[in-house]
């Protein structure tokens, strides 16, 4: 049972080169799902509330692209690392200990981004009862030792594959670290604790912690981000067509005999936009935002609907990838004023016109819209996760 009064705090390893996937920009850096690495597991051991303080051991000289990295999110203190992984922790075990009332500590690695509250929670639970717990997950795949040939199979009854983030009460970890002999390296730091007589607990591990070694784990053979994940969300609106209102499509003004009726300026193509953009990102529809009942969107411009939704998906690290709009309607022609439509929806959508279609069709003059009663508005609009350029 966690309680106020057990300080626990994290650490992670953020200090390695990354060399085996190449390039100059350390992977803990690099993007994965719209946020560099570092940002995954940072915001999950932040935000956890039975963790106090997370540390970052970066390497010499990286406090300003791990702050930029971080952006946003509970400052960090950062300490930095040595030449290997087990002299990094150490480093971030001192800097711990310099910092009295540490009782239990999680450390993990960046490489592994995909950490959940629910697998914190299962590692503090387990020290409950224990002096340490790392998350294992079962051997599935049929094991052999050989070069050129098999020489001997392995029964992989009884074997584990490791993850982080490793937890352990501070003292015995710390001890175990001042004692290891630093001419031997280890795998992780439970082989450390381990070593000394303690028993360390395998908790459940979990596939999305897999951890980001090569280039492979990054791109496809095709130099694609693998880490860049799409939604799509569809939007359907209808408006009456009137006499004495002003017609309004895709922020654009068009001089016609009657006007679109509403409680905003009823611009049933920006309507049906905002709708996909929050379908796509599963957060309701445009009159859960902005509903017709509140008198400050009386007559309101519907670029500001588009604008607040696409905020919203920049927040969660989307940017626009397309939208593939239909107007439909006997009158007025939408021909002449498309490209002034796709002009306006790219500044505000804050895309670029290539990712922009206006379409229009009729109904051959069938329904409400072939009876000129009103226009109607379907779009299609995909997101896709940043990749940071």
């Amino acid at each position: 049972i966690m309680s106020d009064n057990i300080n626990t705090v994290a650490i992670i390893v953020a200090a390695g080169s990354g060399s085996r996937v190449g390039g100059d920009l350390p992977k803990q850096y690099r993007m994965a799902r719209g946020k560099p690495l570092l940002y995954h597991s940072y915001k999950a051991l932040a935000e956890h509330a039975d963790i106090k303080q997370v540390y970052v051991v970066i390497g010499e000289d990286q406090e300003a692209i791990a702050a930029l990295a971080l952006e946003g999110l509970p400052e960090p203190i950062f300490v930095t690392g040595g030449a290997t992984r087990r002299d990094s922790v150490r480093n971030g075990l001192q800097a711990l200990a310099l910092n009295n009332g540490v009782d239990r500590v999680l450390i993990h690695d960046a490489a592994r981004p995909f950490l959940t509250s629910s697998m914190i929670d299962r590692l503090l639970r387990a020290l409950d009862i224990h002096v340490g717990a790392v998350p294992a997950l079962p051997i599935v795949d049929s094991l052999a030792r050989g070069e050129q040939t098999i020489s001997e199979t392995v029964e992989r009854e009884g074997l584990w594959r490791i993850q982080t983030p490793q937890a352990f009460l501070f003292n015995a970890i710390w001890e175990a670290h001042q004692k290891w002999d630093a001419t031997l390296e280890a795998t992780d730091d439970a082989r450390m604790l381990l070593a000394f007589g303690s028993k360390v607990a395998l908790v459940a591990g979990d596939e999305a912690l897999a951890k980001f070694t090569f280039a492979t784990d990054f791109y496809d053979k095709n130099g694609n981000n693998k880490m860049i994940a799409t939604r799509i969300g569809t939007g359907f609106d209808v408006h009456r067509l009137v006499q004495g209102e002003e017609l309004w499509l895709c922020g654009v003004k068009i001089e016609h005999t009657h006007g679109l009726s509403g409680h905003s300026d009823a611009d049933v193509a920006l309507h049906s936009i905002t709708d996909a953009i929050l379908g796509a990102l599963a957060l309701g529809d445009i009159g859960d935002h902005f509903p017709p009942s509140d008198p400050q969107w009386r007559g309101a411009s519907s670029d500001q609907f588009a604008t607040y939704a696409m905020k919203l998906a920049a927040e969660k690290g989307y940017i626009l990838g397309n939208v593939d709009l239909t107007i439909i309607c006997e009158a007025p022609k939408i021909g002449p004023h498309r490209e002034a439509m796709r002009g306006r929806l790219a500044d505000i959508l804050n895309s670029d016109i290539a990712n922009i279609s206006v379409k229009a069709t009729t109904t051959e003059q069938l329904g409400f819209t072939g009876r000129s009663e009103g226009i109607a508005a379907q779009a299609a609009v995909s997101l896709v996760l940043s990749n940071g350029g």
